[in-house]
């Protein structure tokens, strides 16, 4: 399938997309959602795709942010649908199934930032940027930023950085907990990529359970959460992931998981 403002890949159960628009800082246009979002369909729906790293092309920018000049024409109901869209789609993203990376190389932005925040995991270079700077610009975070921000980094931080819109190094993002790992430049795609390797060799339904009981539970009780993680520990030992896993320990070899 052909794609104008990304590329997409699979090699070793892993599928790369890179956001491809350099001369504009990757921005993200409508077309680039779209797109982001059928190849979110295709990567759930392939069963050699096990793991899912977001990049952006070049070396200054993961995602700058939007397509200001396309974002500058929105009417009130427009805008609201326009949000509307983005969140479907990052929120498709933040509940693929598999674990996802934002393997970050610059700017991440505005809509940039969001992208990261609903990946599973965000792996930054030492040089990359996070922000929320939607106030500058009289607006505020349309694609989930107020709602996921405050979930990694806690509700004072997150008021702190949309309402400043102030712009974080990847050494600051990451000792908030914003980013999971900084890495040298010419180490971020190896380094992401051997994250990959390494979730790739662990059961399909153990990680897609897993996460479900994290995400989910963020929004529950404690007795609801605990609840849920026991039902999905149920499921977990109805599979045969689970036979196979358990097996394999027994016999001191690596397990060779079918996500059945």
């Amino acid at each position: 399938m052909e794609f104008r403002n990304i590329l997409w890949e699979v090699k070793d159960r892993v599928g790369t997309l890179t956001v491809n628009r350099p001369s504009v800082r990757n921005a993200l246009n409508r077309e680039a959602v779209t797109e982001i979002g059928t190849v979110l369909e295709l990567a759930a729906a392939d069963p050699e795709v096990g793991v899912l790293i977001l990049t952006g092309a070049g070396e200054k920018a993961f995602v700058a942010g939007a397509d200001i000049g396309e974002l500058a024409q929105q009417a009130p109901i427009e805008g609201r649908d326009y949000a509307l869209r983005g969140q479907a789609i990052f929120s498709r993203l933040e509940s693929l199934g598999k674990p996802t990376l934002a393997a970050v190389n610059g700017y991440a932005l505005g809509g940039g930032c969001e992208l990261a925040m609903a990946c599973t995991l965000r792996i930054a270079s030492a040089t990359a940027k996070f922000g929320q700077p939607e106030v500058n610009l009289g607006i505020i975070p349309g694609y989930g930023g107020t709602q996921r921000l405050s979930r990694l980094v806690g509700m004072g931080r997150a008021m702190e950085l949309i309402l400043t819109g102030r712009i974080l190094d990847a050494e600051e993002a990451e000792r908030i907990g914003l980013v999971n790992q900084v890495t040298p430049p010419e180490e971020l795609i190896p380094t992401t990529r051997k994250i990959a390797a390494t979730l790739v060799s662990k059961g399909p339904l153990a990680l897609r359970f897993a996460a479900e009981a994290i995400q989910r539970g963020m929004d529950m009780s404690l007795e609801e959460g605990l609840h849920l993680e026991a039902t999905l520990f149920g499921l977990c030992c109805a599979s045969e992931d689970m036979k196979e896993g358990t097996l394999a320990f027994m016999e001191k070899r690596n397990a060779k998981f079918r996500g059945r």
